[in-house]
Order: C-alpha cells, then structure tokens, then sequence
C-alpha cells in the first residue's frame, strides 16, 4: 500500500499522481482536496480545504512560524481535520509508503507518522530550510522530468537521493499538425490570462490562426484569426495540432509540448522559488524552446514566430521518456516493498 498526497494549486499534481497510479495497476491511494469524483477507479481519500480563501492558493499564511515549515496558519479548522484525516489513514492503511507532490508539512506528518516518505522534487531554487529538511527526512526523491532540464545549481547530494522521470502524464497525441495555427495555452495554477493581449499578437501576425484554450478574459475587439476556446478536457491534442505552441513554463504544459514535440515559445509566470524561470532557461540553453520573460510586444511577434519553427526538435525528443509514468511506478512499487532496516544501536 502506498499513499500519495497530491497538493491542490492547479492540475498538474493530480495529473502526475494519476498517471503513476494507473501505471501500478493497483496499491496507490491518492489523498487531497477535490479529488472526489476526478481519480478515475484509483481510491482517493478527500482532505478538507486549508485554503485561507475559498478558491485561491499563494502559500502564505501571514503568521510567525517554525524555520522548518512553509504554511502553518494558526486557528485554522480544515487544517485540523486535514492532519487528523491523514494521520487517521495511515494508522488504518499502515502504508509502505507516502508520496508528497507537494507540501513540507505533509511530508514532516508522515515521517512523524512512522512512513518513509517520497518528495516530489520540483524545478526551481528550493534550498531554503524547510525544502532542505523535507529532503532530508525522505528516502529519496521524485524529479518528474529529464536530468538535462535539472538547474545546474542543484546540489549533487539531492541530484544523487533523485530519481527522475520525465514524461509522466504526458503522451503523444496522434495529431496531424497545423502549420498555420498557433495554440496558446493557459493552466489552472495562476490568474485567468488578458485575452487583449492574445488579441494584439494575432493582429501582429494575421497570416496564422491563433486558439487559445484555458481560462482567458474576452477582448473588446477579438479579431477574425483568434478564437478562444476556455477550458478542455484534450489539452494534449490540441498542443498536438499546433504548428507553434504559446504558453509559460507550468509542468503539464512543458510535458505536453515536449512529448509531442511542438515549437515552443515559452513566457514564464512568477512562481515561488523561481520554478518557471529555471526552467525556460533550461528550455531555452538546450535549444527546446524560444524563451521571452515577458509578455513580447505587438512588433516581436513575427520574429518570434519565425525563429522558434527555425529550432531542431530532436532537442525536445531527447527530453521525454513515453515511459516515464510506468518507471516511476515500479520504482515507489519496489521501494514500498524493502524492508526497513533500522539503524543498529
């Protein structure tokens, strides 16, 4: 038995903690929050929201708090009945093992909870104390992407307790591409994205169609080659289509684009611990992706276009493994089954 916990800012760790589950082919609960109704046939144990607001995530909770810990908000009940679920399931379950795709503080709980822990290890420059401790405190470490795409700062002794896998969740679409239309993708992890900003790139380049799909604000003048098409439910075929994909640096998105090995621009957002950035200059120093740290100007848009088709896509070939799902998997089946061996006195 292994549980999973999957963290609720955006899709992405939901995606990832399924595709490793269906690929185990049984033993892996997924515990979080939402996640009635939307793991499939993979058993799920839904946890209260410890959200401050309803809705919103920035991972801060505006009070003092241990060195050791990222968001500890105090007087907060669904936290209360969150930790008391948790520690409630795995006293039941008595897992093997717990994976955590992402909070310290749960990783702290299961470990303080007797269970040998997996940290999902994402990009970015996580060396501050509670990441560190986090790391420590677990027996190794799941890095959901290819070793090249690692920041360079990383330090050997994390690189070494890390197991990468890159391509989870993420699969080829058989898609005839469309050289002609450029998608523009917007996740669920940030703010709805300013449709008068796709307007203008389109009127900059009118010789190509532009869909964008995800959660967009509509333009007071959208002109006849955009057209937005809000949330779907087949992003990958949509990415699969494009004769260039527009977006920023969020996992599901730079997994996508390199499985079906799509002409990037990649506009990264501000997120904690710089993930993103880290990993569009990654992108951009492998020669996978035309990377702008900001939104690109009316004018930059053609250029931009023409440069990131001109890019070598065995670049983004050799970055995806369409295995990379069922290795992580018999890797966390194989470590659940190891004995422990506690340290001799």
């Amino acid at each position: 038995m292994i549980g999973y916990y999957v963290h609720h800012h955006g899709d992405g760790h939901r995606q990832r903690a399924l595709a490793i589950a269906q690929a185990a082919g049984g033993g892996i609960t997924l515990l979080g929050t939402g996640l009635t109704g939307r793991t499939g046939r993979i058993p799920c144990v839904d946890l209260p929201d410890d959200r401050l607001t309803a809705g919103s995530f920035d991972g801060a909770d505006h009070v003092g708090r241990p060195g050791s810990l990222h968001y500890a908000p105090l007087d907060h009940e669904g936290i209360r009945w969150r930790v008391a679920k948790i520690a409630d399931w795995i006293a039941s379950a008595r897992p093997r093992l717990f994976v955590v795709d992402v909070s310290v503080e749960v990783a702290m709980l299961a470990r303080l909870a007797s269970v040998p822990t997996v940290y999902v290890r994402l990009s970015g420059h996580r060396t501050d104390r509670p990441h560190l401790d986090a790391y420590q405190g677990a027996s190794a470490l799941l890095a959901p992407f290819h070793p090249d795409l690692d920041d360079e700062a990383v330090d050997a002794v994390i690189r070494g307790k890390s197991f990468y896998a890159s391509g989870i969740g993420a699969a080829a679409a058989p898609e005839h591409v469309q050289t002609d239309l450029v998608v523009g993708v917007v996740g669920r992890g940030g703010q709805p994205s300013d449709g008068a900003l796709w307007a203008e790139a389109a009127r900059a380049v009118p010789n190509r169609r532009w869909r964008v799909i995800g959660p967009c604000t509509a333009p007071r003048d959208t002109p006849p080659n955009l057209e937005l098409r809000g949330w779907v439910n087949d992003a990958d075929r949509h990415i699969a289509s494009a004769g260039v994909v527009v977006g920023a640096g969020g996992d599901g998105l730079v997994a996508s684009v390199i499985a079906n090995r799509r002409p990037f621009i990649c506009i990264p957002e501000r997120r904690p611990f710089d993930e993103q950035h880290c990993k569009a200059r990654r992108l951009s120093h492998l020669g996978a992706a035309i990377v702008s740290p900001d939104w690109p100007a009316s004018p930059q848009w053609p250029a931009m276009i023409e440069r990131v088709e001109a890019l070598d896509p065995a670049a983004l070939a050799g970055l995806h493994d369409r295995d990379g799902a069922a290795k992580a998997a018999q890797w966390l089946v194989a470590m659940a089954a190891t004995p422990i061996r506690q340290p001799s006195a």
